[in-house]
């Protein structure tokens, strides 16, 4: 028996998996979608560090610390990771602050 790595899901038969199924769909649509976001503003922080740019650092991680919130709040990091994440996102801004 081989098993694939999308392995294909068994049909629900009670109504209340049905909807289940559907609900998943659209959470798992809508925390990809935060995930990425979320991957997408820690790199144009890390972008803006290593670009040596002050400013544009500065600004982009007052609005990356908002969304990496908000995504811990909605459990899609635990808060201990979204924390550590943005304390070393600060700690790189502010060796850029003292660098300059």
């Amino acid at each position: 028996m081989a098993t694939s790595s999308k392995a294909k899901k068994k049909t629900v038969r009670l109504a209340s998996g049905r909807k289940r199924a559907r609900q998943d769909v659209k959470l798992n649509a809508a925390n990809t979608s935060l995930r990425s976001h979320f991957r997408t503003v820690v790199k144009n922080v890390q972008k803006a560090v290593t670009g040596g740019d002050k400013a544009k650092a500065v600004d982009t991680f007052k609005a990356a610390q908002s969304v990496i919130d908000s995504v811990a709040d909605k459990g899609i990091f635990h808060k201990n990771k979204a924390a550590r994440l943005k304390s070393r996102l600060s700690a790189k801004v502010k060796a850029l602050a003292l660098a300059a």
